[in-house]
């Protein structure tokens, strides 16, 4: 009896033995373990740990480029003389609020001045020409000796900026509680110079007691800021200028009609020049009373010299 018991326990430490040395040692484990993990497809892809970055890089890139100027700065407070709101302060605030408000959506701004100094004009294009893929956007508003001027009208020159100002004067004429003066095209300095879409926004006239009221709110003046915003971010849906219909189908902008102003002026905006260039014909005929010829000069020379584009 005792022979068989020990005979069972050796033959049970036999197969102990055997079975511990047939299992596999636990690094042949592990380089089994990865080497199914590689030859096995993965099923669900990990998920990367740089792609939100890479996907805000990638909408940063294709965003376009928004050159902002608030008109005038420094000495130049634009305007009229004995004009009570400064124009330079309203346009930089609203120019301002622009920023903010596009920089949010992922578009790069890009401010002529961020400040009350003066930059010249050459400067102000010269930005904007810095930057081939942007749009050009300058904040103005407008003055007239005649208090009963009123309206908000938006300018432009080259043809290719024709969408953006539709788009930019189509929500803000349609926002703003005061008349629609339409879109106008002259060749303004900022607008004839720039190799880009450029516009020149009039948010209102602050010779007008109202619209100056409505100026100095700060509500107001968000309002002119995000409708401006939309204009720019919707101006691709306004319909081409080579469309026979100019009126807008669902989901897009009209294309808005358009005044040729680049030689005939409006009187309201344009009373100043009027009055410098009758007094300088007035000065020149004075001093050439005696010369007849002197004074068919003078008179040829006031027909072809048009009023100087200064203001912008």
């Amino acid at each position: 009896m005792e022979r068989r018991v020990c005979v069972l326990c050796v033959a049970g430490w036999l197969t102990l033995a055997t079975c511990a040395f047939a299992l596999p040692s636990p690094q042949d484990t592990i380089a089994r373990r990865a080497a199914t993990t590689r030859s096995q497809p993965r099923s669900t892809p990990r998920p990367a740990v740089s792609s939100v970055p890479q996907l805000a890089r990638q909408n940063y890139a294709d965003s376009t480029v928004v050159v902002i100027d608030a008109g005038h700065g420094g000495f130049d407070y634009g305007g009229i003389r004995g004009q009570r709101v400064w124009e330079k302060t309203m346009t930089l605030d609203v120019a301002q609020r622009l920023k903010l408000l596009l920089s949010a959506q992922g578009y790069r701004v890009v401010m002529t001045r961020d400040s009350d100094i003066f930059v010249p004009l050459g400067t102000r294009v010269a930005i904007a020409n810095s930057y081939p893929n942007a749009i050009f956007v300058c904040i103005h508003f407008n003055s007239a000796r005649r208090w009963g001027a009123s309206g908000i009208e938006t300018y432009f020159y080259s043809r290719e900026s024709l969408p953006l100002a539709s788009a930019i004067h189509y929500y803000v004429a349609g926002g703003a509680p005061t008349s629609n003066r339409g879109v106008r095209r002259r060749g303004y300095f900022v607008l004839r110079k720039t190799r880009i879409p450029a516009v020149l926004v009039e948010c209102g006239f602050l010779t007008n007691p109202t619209e100056a009221q409505y100026a100095q709110s700060a509500s107001y003046r968000q309002k002119l800021a995000e409708e401006i915003g939309r204009g720019v971010r919707e101006r691709s849906l306004v319909v081409s200028p080579s469309a026979a219909n100019r009126f807008a189908a669902a989901g897009t902008v009209p294309l808005q009609p358009f005044i040729d102003q680049t030689r005939v002026r409006d009187p309201d905006t344009s009373r100043r020049h009027r009055r410098s260039s009758r007094s300088s014909s007035k000065a020149t005929s004075s001093r050439h009373r005696k010369s007849s010829a002197s004074t068919k000069t003078s008179s040829s020379t006031k027909k072809k010299s048009p009023p100087p584009e200064t203001e912008y």
